[in-house]
């Protein structure tokens, strides 16, 4: 594991500069070069009093934020880059369970004996899993790390994707897809978090978008894959799953020997205990040690979880957005059944293939990536660590916003077998490239806007986008059933027609909204 050989090579780092002659107050601040002005402190905020009253405690800091190489986000680039790549492989594989069983819907209903919408309860326990989960990962991983978070979690999902693959009956399949969700919802709703450990804010405009692709492309082309293994007339349908598995495995090997903690406070924690061990002085201590235990952490979280969606109108109208688009993508998964499969007669694999569209629309915008950083590179000061206004962020949400409602009334209103199948590829096309415009507008606007407040504003809007999904999941089939493609469209895009202007509200008007806000900065 990575970060056992991490910890042990700070220590080693501390052992070095005292054996040099180096003071230990100097090497808590990172100041090794110089004689450290030193800062005693119990925790941020305590008066002169207090400090005394606790023995003098000395504080393990960065002196030098943009050099001190402890910190992750001075790190080499092709280090960072490396951890991106492994922890969007992570997101892919969790991702990717979502859309998995979607095109064995058929087979799978028919070996348990139970009915199509009831067999949607595969994909909406999932979603479940991930919303109830995304409640307490933030506090996890703010208590441990994001290491042992992604590879604990990571590890408990490849278990229960075994016992999804092997359930010998209903309940034991929906049992284990709720746990496959749980245990995705730590890589699902904390990868924001790591970003920030790592980039600075201009650097986020080129990361976001491998994220965020990796997070809604995943669940797309599931589909194709598992479309064309429910048609194979020699493969069992829960190869899906094995797939997963296989897959998910090969992700987890590699993250276990190359994804380092990248959590600031907790490597500071590091620092302080190999100081008290090799000096023999208790007095270092970190900001992290007096931060309180997970249960004071998940206590303080889980109000404010709510209390972000109902009264901080950023996240509450950005999370109405994403739940929006989850809801579409997720009822996709039931709903190109009658969109494509009935409509033009096609069999299952190429009707999984249709989801194609939607992966070349998400693909398409993330290629964008080095435009989007170089626009925000033009727009900030050329130093180290600029800061980026938040509002900026939101010109992909601007553009693509009122494509949202023209893509799906496009694709209801075209849905017939008389009009070209390639109609409804391309306004599938579309909404994936607002798929991914939203999302990176809506994560790196309230990343900016919250600081240090952005995962308890992110796990809000995490919990409630995937709760909503899972029920819309359940209510896909019969919807469509009952009132057909053209009026389920014609209604999802009256929705998105009323959230349109979102984006060039808060772009006018979203300064205004953070000044009034006791959490924005």
């Amino acid at each position: 594991m990575l970060s056992v050989l991490q910890y042990r090579n700070i220590g080693k780092d501390v052992a070095r500069h005292v054996s040099a002659g180096v003071d230990g107050q100097a090497i808590a601040k990172g100041s090794i070069d110089k004689e450290p002005t030193i800062r005693r402190s119990t925790a941020a905020g305590q008066n002169e009093s207090k400090e005394k009253q606790d023995d003098d405690r000395i504080l393990v800091q960065l002196e030098n934020e943009e050099k001190d190489p402890l910190n992750p986000k001075n790190w080499s680039l092709l280090s960072r880059s490396k951890n991106i790549t492994v922890l969007s492989l992570l997101i892919f594989v969790q991702a990717w369970a979502g859309g998995a069983e979607s095109m064995a819907n058929t087979k799978a209903s028919a070996q348990f004996g139970v009915s199509k919408t009831a067999e949607n309860l595969s994909t909406a326990m999932y979603l479940f899993g991930i919303g109830s989960g995304a409640l307490v990962t933030g506090p996890v991983s703010e208590t441990v790390g994001r290491n042992p978070t992604y590879l604990v979690s990571t590890f408990f999902f490849l278990f229960f994707v075994l016992g999804s693959a092997m359930a010998p009956n209903f309940a034991a399949h929906i049992v284990c897809r709720y746990f496959v969700g749980l245990a995705s919802s730590a890589t699902l709703s904390i990868n924001g978090g790591s970003v920030r450990d790592q980039f600075r804010p201009v650097k986020r405009s080129w990361v976001f978008p491998l994220i965020a692709w990796a997070n809604v492309t995943a669940p797309v082309l599931a589909p194709i894959a598992g479309g064309w293994i429910a048609a194979h007339p020699r493969l069992h349908w829960q190869w899906v799953d094995w797939i997963n598995l296989i897959m998910g495995g090969a992700v987890w090997l590699l993250a276990v020997f190359t994804l380092p903690e990248t959590y600031l406070p907790l490597l500071l924690e590091w620092k302080a205990k190999h100081l008290r061990r090799i000096t023999g002085d208790g007095r270092y201590v970190s900001q992290h040690a007096s931060g309180g235990s997970f249960a004071s952490r998940l206590k303080k979280n889980l109000p404010l979880t709510a209390e972000f969606f109902v009264t901080e109108p950023v996240v509450g109208v950005l999370g109405g957005y994403l739940v929006l688009l989850y809801v579409l993508l997720f009822s996709f998964l039931s709903g190109f059944d009658y969109i494509f499969k009935e409509t033009y007669d096609l069999p299952v694999g190429l009707a999984g293939s249709c989801f194609g569209a939607i992966a070349a629309g998400t693909t398409s915008i993330t290629l964008f990536a080095p435009v989007f950083f170089s626009w925000t590179r033009r727009k900030t000061e050329y130093i180290q660590g600029a800061s980026v206004q938040p509002e900026f962020r939101l010109w992909p949400g601007i553009v693509a916003a009122p494509l949202l409602p023209i893509a799906l009334f496009w694709l209801g209103w075209t849905n017939y077998r008389s009009v070209s199948i390639w109609s409804g590829l391309a306004a599938c096309f579309v909404f994936g490239v607002v798929l991914v415009s939203i999302y990176i507008s809506s994560y790196e606007y309230i990343i900016d806007s919250y600081g240090d407040h952005a995962a308890t504003a992110l796990s809000s809007i995490t919990f409630v986008r995937y709760i909503v999904a899972g029920g819309m999941v359940m209510a896909a089939r019969p919807m469509y059933e009952g009132i057909g493609v053209h009026w389920t469209m014609t209604w999802l895009g009256c929705c998105a027609a009323i959230l349109a202007p979102a984006p060039l509200l808060f772009r006018l008007y979203g300064k205004k909204l953070r000044e009034i806000s006791k959490y924005a900065k």
